[in-house]
């Protein structure tokens, strides 16, 4: 696909690799032991600058946790200021007074990852004790301050409660609650190598992630397949480029042309998946669900 035709419209943006909860599944291998990296805010508002000339349309501010990032306000309001509309992803156990009002000004939606509707089980899967109770009581102040919540369920456990976690979402009020499996990425991998089959095949394609220390990925799960660097190279350059050509071709060579293989990550706001979809989608797969769906069958690991 040519960049002509493959315009960056979305960037997940990972502005720390610091966790306060140590999910055993983690991607990100994020944990209280992580950094913020050495991205500095000016650093990042660059990217976002350069992000809105692309004629990106929307990014996402991930971790780690992003909200355990001191300057995450003014990144927001940055990007707010860029015209790009914004999403959050959390954990939302540590939503301070000052985010909740820049979330409110700023049009913010937030996104959570969500294990179970018991405290015993959800909190086993983060290791953190409490994490369920706050997680479960910023989703009700969040919709209480009329901020749209997406939901996330991925199936870690053996008999883990997804589809109880699922409806008692939905009956807190989130309207959009979708489910992914445990990918081998991170802590989830144990030890194996990362490999382009257990990506969804969506990778680069509209959309890139920029981590913590300026490395740009072809999505956050992709960090092994990297193509660049904005402390290094403009992200117009980037973009493109030859090192990005080449790892379009080695994912197309696993997945096809396209995404053969959409199952898209719960982390991921352009897909429900198979919801209704905001104008940065360029593409579906409607071969894995009914277009007109809202949630998405959720299977435990084998």
């Amino acid at each position: 696909m040519g960049v002509a035709k493959n315009r960056l419209l979305f960037a997940w943006l990972e502005v720390t690799g610091f966790c306060n909860e140590s999910c055993d599944h983690c991607y990100a291998d994020s944990s209280p032991k992580g950094t913020h990296g050495t991205m500095t805010v000016d650093n990042w508002k660059h990217t976002i600058d350069q992000l809105a000339d692309l004629g990106a349309r929307d990014v996402q501010f991930i971790g780690g946790e992003p909200t355990l990032y001191p300057n995450l306000p003014e990144l927001i309001r940055h990007a707010h200021g860029a015209g790009l509309t914004i999403e959050v992803f959390s954990n939302m156990t540590h939503v301070r007074d000052e985010l909740w009002e820049t979330f409110t000004e700023c049009g913010v939606k937030l996104a959570t990852s969500y294990y179970s509707d018991t405290a015993q089980e959800h909190d086993k899967v983060t290791n953190l004790r409490g994490s369920h109770k706050r997680t479960r009581n910023n989703v009700q102040k969040a919709l209480s301050l009329d901020i749209p919540v997406r939901g996330g369920v991925v199936a870690v456990q053996k008999e883990q409660r997804v589809q109880e976690a699922l409806r008692d979402l939905q009956t807190l009020g989130v309207g959009q609650v979708g489910g992914d499996r445990t990918r081998a990425f991170g802590r989830a991998s144990k030890g194996a190598a990362p490999t382009i089959a257990d990506l969804c095949g969506h990778c680069a394609h509209e959309k890139c992630a920029v981590g913590p220390n300026g490395d740009v990925w072809p999505c956050v799960l992709g960090r092994f397949l990297n193509i660049g660097n904005v402390l290094e190279s403009p992200l117009s350059e980037i973009w493109g480029g030859a090192r990005m050509a080449e790892v379009l071709a080695d994912i197309t060579a696993v997945h096809g042309e396209g995404a053969q293989s959409c199952t898209p990550p719960q982390f991921l706001p352009m897909c429900g998946p198979c919801g209704p979809c905001p104008p940065s989608v360029g593409h579906c797969d409607p071969r894995e669900a009914d277009a007109s769906a809202q949630t998405v069958t959720i299977a435990a690991p084998a």
